[in-house]
């Protein structure tokens, strides 16, 4: 998944917390919270699940690939690129569209539509400005935390550069200790993922 499931926690509580009571009127915000996660984490999983449809088309092609001498990530790109276009799917990943966050604005501006729907038909919640004002927040609070988010995790990455000795990204090794310096860095800027 483009974001940990805890950091997506931690920006469903920070949009609610923004969102309310001047915009949202939650009876329970730990209700709004919950519902706002769920939608977020339903959102990035779509593409995570096409990663793996594209993964497992590509699994039954490998012998041509490698006798033809076809690229694995050329073939993944354009597989997953029809797959998008044919099932009108927006692109998740920032780095793909060339946006600077790792999820694309255009993936924000989609669920903030869904998000701002999602609030409207439910009786728990109360909007009390007009949908499109709602949406425009959304967006504003969600891409300052991404870019936040983006800082911590260059910050971590560099972390695991600055090593007396080269650690493959994509390891296990790596993955720790990404694990542990983002935490790290998060904590500094105030963000405990456990709060």
């Amino acid at each position: 998944m483009l974001l940990p499931r805890e950091f997506v926690a931690y920006i469903s509580r920070q949009l609610v917390k923004r969102l309310s009571p001047h915009t949202l009127e939650a009876a329970d915000p730990n209700v709004a919270t919950e519902a706002v996660s769920h939608l977020i984490l339903e959102e990035l999983m779509i593409e995570d699940e096409l990663n793996d449809e594209v993964r497992e088309i590509l699994s039954q092609y490998q012998e041509y690939m490698r006798r033809e001498g076809v690229s694995y990530q050329e073939m993944f790109r354009k597989i997953k690129n029809t797959l998008i276009s044919q099932r009108k799917v927006v692109r998740a990943a920032g780095r793909d569209t060339g946006d600077a966050m790792k999820l694309s604005r255009d993936k924000v501006n989609d669920v903030a539509h869904k998000l701002v729907s999602m609030l409207r038909k439910s009786r728990e919640f109360r909007l009390k400005r007009e949908a499109n004002e709602v949406r425009l927040e959304i967006v504003k609070s969600f891409t300052e935390l991404l870019l936040a988010e983006e800082k911590v995790d260059k910050a971590a990455r560099d972390k695991i550069r600055t090593q007396k000795r080269e650690i493959a990204e994509g390891s296990e090794e790596y993955s720790l200790l990404h694990r542990r310096y983002y935490a790290e860095e998060l904590k500094k800027l105030g963000i405990d993922l456990g709060a």
